[in-house]
């Protein structure tokens, strides 16, 4: 997938519109909007960069899908793992405990 796809995907998962994604990175919602159609223009490295850090990704997923940094997991076990990273410490503890009684189990 390419950074239009990888941006569509992302606001989704964040359940974010593109005018909060405006407000949020910086980036104007009219080079957002040309960012996502379908031609799928590329942006400038600062655009990208300010996009993904509103996400809270970085601009090589944006770009690539992929993060080098990361172990291979599936995407649901990515996706987990990002909602557990917005949770406060003890539930992430809990969340953490909870999966280990899980795999305990088996």
């Amino acid at each position: 997938m390419g950074f239009k796809e990888n941006l569509k995907s992302e606001l989704l998962y964040s359940d974010m519109l593109v005018k909060e994604l405006a407000a949020k990175s910086g980036v104007n919602k009219h080079s957002l909007d040309n960012y996502l159609n379908s031609r799928g223009q590329i942006p400038s490295v600062d655009a990208a960069v300010k996009i993904a850090q509103a996400l809270g990704v970085t601009v090589e997923y944006l770009a690539t899908g992929k993060e080098d940094n990361l172990p291979l997991m599936s995407d649901e076990a990515y996706a987990v793992g990002r909602l557990v990273d917005q949770l406060s410490e003890g539930d992430r503890q809990f969340v953490l405990d909870f999966i280990k009684w899980l795999k305990s189990r088996q």
